[in-house]
């Protein structure tokens, strides 16, 4: 499967539409959305997958193994069924909106092939929470039901339309839409790719919104559905200092280390011509600073971390869980590796896992 992906099916996803990387994504989520529609495929397909041999609980739920999507691949919903079959233990979905959004002008994503990475600014483009929440309504999911599978986390964004003094109230109506059908909601306030976003990390406007969304959600079920807050890898440790302090305050449930970067370190090659691009880098040239911000923070909370950002191999994920993550996340390395990263990982026998 490793070697057929490489040779084959890689090289011609990635000179589809021309090359244009966002055509190959949108072809890859047709081929998805049709998995997710047809039994027998998934089951076939499920087959040849291998799948997670020990799971894991985190923050209350139960994940069947320890690596799962990242947000921002499947941003319409529209693959809920198939994740599973393609071995993933669980699947983030979005970043959505309160308010539907194109996103940013194309082009916005771009390839570094050589550096094994990806350059994104897409902007949160996606159908908003009204609609997401309607999709996952035609799927039958309810939180906790395991409709998928696998446990479904949603993060939520802010709209670019809405100023950023109404943020909570933004949050707060994609988060009354989209509760009853996450097992656990990630609040996005890292992304570099809408203005003025990521001030919502400060610890003031952490708190202001951290708080509403936690007293929204005890409001609402006497089990809570689970908060967690996605950083930038970007962040001093000092202000990582902060907002642990505000997530632990605030009632937070864990933590996701870390969204793209800003630096354009590791650019090798050809690729070193992108380095003006606006927009967040992930992928292997962020592997060492993920991995670091992983490791300071679990020296410093009992939250749980799913580590992200970087992990372009079995060893990358490794070292992620032994720098303390609980879960893992993919998105670059899948792209690039794809699913026979997926496997590798699941048959790694990984001591770490157990009750975070």
């Amino acid at each position: 499967m490793d070697n057929g992906f490489r040779r084959l099916l890689r090289p011609a996803l990635f000179a589809s539409g021309g090359g244009d990387p966002e055509i190959a994504h949108e072809r890859t989520l047709r081929q998805v959305a049709t998995l997710a529609k047809v039994a027998p495929l998934r089951k076939l397909t499920g087959a040849l997958h291998p799948k997670p041999t020990r799971g894991v609980r985190v923050a209350g739920i139960d994940f069947p193994g320890p690596v799962g999507l990242a947000a921002g691949l499947d941003k319409f919903a529209v693959g809920v069924p198939a994740w599973s079959a393609l071995g993933f233990s669980h699947v983030e979905l979005g970043t959505v909106t309160a308010h539907a959004q194109p996103g940013n002008e194309k082009p916005r994503l771009f390839r570094a092939v050589e550096s094994r990475a990806i350059i994104n600014r897409m902007g949160f483009n996606n159908p908003g929470a009204a609609a997401m929440a309607a999709s996952l309504e035609r799927f039958g999911v309810r939180r906790g039901n395991r409709v998928a599978g696998i446990p479904l986390g949603i993060s939520l964004g802010k709209s670019k339309v809405t100023p950023l003094a109404e943020a909570v109230t933004d949050y707060l109506t994609s988060f009354g839409l989209l509760a009853p059908y996450a097992d656990y909601v990630a609040i996005n306030v890292s992304s570099p790719n809408t203005p003025g976003l990521r001030t919502l990390q400060d610890a003031s406007a952490l708190r202001d919104l951290l708080g509403a969304l936690t007293a929204a959600a005890s409001a609402r079920d006497a089990d809570p559905v689970p908060i967690f807050v996605k950083v930038a890898p970007d962040l001093t440790f000092d202000a990582l200092e902060d907002l642990l302090t505000v997530c632990t305050e605030q009632g937070a449930s864990g933590l996701i280390a870390t969204n793209t970067t800003l630096a354009r370190d590791g650019l090798v090659g050809r690729d070193r011509a992108l380095a003006d691009q606006a927009g967040g880098l992930s992928g292997a040239p962020l592997t060492q600073r993920s991995r670091e911000v992983v490791g300071w923070l679990a020296e410093r909370t009992e939250l749980p971390i799913i580590g992200v950002g970087g992990i372009m191999s079995a060893d990358d994920a490794r070292a992620m869980l032994d720098a303390g993550a609980a879960l893992l996340q993919l998105y670059t390395g899948y792209i690039y590796g794809g699913p026979a990263l997926v496997g590798r990982i699941n048959q790694l026998t990984m001591n770490q896992l157990g009750e975070r």
